[in-house]
């Protein structure tokens, strides 16, 4: 096994954690801290989800000798961040998170529920995630809105390298964020011996509290995103590039280690698609044998970046939120132009996907429930009502 390791696969594996942590962990701060953590809990969450992910891809990658890939669910954390504060505060999200984590390993061990997932109308469960990550493409505009000297920078670095590299356009966007903020913003008195202090890996555990409203409202729409736009993608990508394993044991292990990190503030950890492609490709490895070792450095780098959690988030927050609302943002544009595609690309349930994006990009909840679940749920019965039997 040792044998397989060369300098390609390291490169590769350190490319894949870097476009993996630089390109969303944003999105997912953004959407830890809407559901209630507090600064804290929301560093801790963030190392969780680094580390489970980082393990899980050691060991699906060195156990099957395939380059499994794990990330954190990213329209998972669009979803929250859309969501808004809920009742009862993050314990109850992180309720939530574990019902989510649940719902895997038991779609991974039993295909009725596997099956169930998978008859969800894929143009409704993508118009769904349009609507979810609408709000946060919005906010380069809003950024550039807020302080042209501050947000224009984030967006021309994003545009320019991406038509370089789209690969390294939102970590360039990320590295026009940093520049403006040593240069543009000004930082307290105390903050520099606060990041000192962050640099201690940050370890909060939530108790969690389980409610109606966190089931319907987050547990059931995070696991719908994350199987979605997640999972499945992630076994096409493995399929794609021939690498055939069965699907129901690595959602099982993913939905494991997303329990595992659920009480530390993790919402949820999943298949990889776009970094998935990077360590599976010829990139990675002349021989597709020895490419497992790619996603198993991945891993390792992961983890590294965990223990830096603290760090990053203390950073982070020293900046105008509409900034770092920005760069999440900007991971998000791929994404939401896919999945706009995807839910109008069907005539036939054009209307039903156009009622399930309105519903759910208008973020109204009612009874405590957050959009995203009623929007799937208007979207589901404008679906069916238009193929029921006409019958004069």
């Amino acid at each position: 096994m040792l044998r397989d390791i060369s300098a390609q696969n390291l490169f590769m594996g350190i490319l894949a954690a870097f476009v993996g942590s630089a390109s969303s962990f944003a999105v997912v701060l953004q959407g830890l801290s809407a559901v209630g953590a507090t600064p804290d809990q929301a560093a801790s969450g963030l190392m969780a989800l680094s580390i489970a992910m980082g393990l899980c891809s050691i060991l699906l990658s060195l156990r099957t000798r395939m380059p499994i890939s794990i990330a954190w669910s990213t329209p998972g954390a669009a979803l929250l961040a859309t969501s808004g504060a809920i009742e009862g505060g993050f314990p109850v999200a992180v309720g939530a998170f574990i019902i989510c984590a649940i719902l895997i390993i038991i779609c991974g061990i039993w295909k009725p529920l596997g099956r169930a997932v998978a008859a969800i109308p894929a143009p409704l469960a993508n118009a769904m995630l349009a609507g979810v990550l609408l709000g946060l493409c919005l906010a380069p505009i809003k950024a550039v809105a807020f302080d042209p000297l501050l947000g224009l920078p984030i967006v021309i670095a994003w545009l320019v390298v991406g038509r370089i590299n789209r690969l390294f356009a939102v970590p360039a966007a990320l590295l026009a964020f940093i520049i403006v903020m040593v240069i543009g913003v000004e930082f307290p008195d105390n903050a520099f011996s606060s990041l000192s202090a962050s640099i201690i890996p940050p370890v909060e555990f939530v108790i969690p509290q389980f409610t109606f409203a966190g089931l319907v409202g987050i547990g059931l729409p995070l696991f719908i995103v994350t199987m979605a736009s997640q999972n499945i993608p992630g076994t096409a990508v493995l399929r794609a590039n021939n690498y055939d394993t069965p699907p129901g044991p690595l959602f099982a292990v993913t939905g494991v280690f997303s329990l595992l990190a659920a009480p530390f503030g993790g919402h949820a950890v999943n298949l990889a698609a776009i970094i998935a492609a990077l360590c599976a490709g010829e990139d990675a490895h002349p021989d597709p044998k020895k490419r497992y070792w790619a996603a198993a450095f991945g891993g390792v780098f992961y983890i590294l970046f965990g223990l830096l959690a603290g760090l990053v988030t203390a950073f982070v927050s020293l900046a105008p939120s509409i900034l770092i609302e920005a760069v999440a943002g900007l991971a998000l544009i791929g994404a939401f132009s896919g999945s706009v595609v995807a839910a109008f690309k069907d005539e036939t349930a054009r209307e039903a996907a156009a009622v399930t994006f309105l519903v759910t990009a208008a973020g109204l909840s009612f009874f405590g429930i957050s959009g995203a679940f009623w929007g799937l749920l208007a979207g589901m019965a404008v679906y069916f009502l238009s193929r029921w039997p006409n019958r004069k």
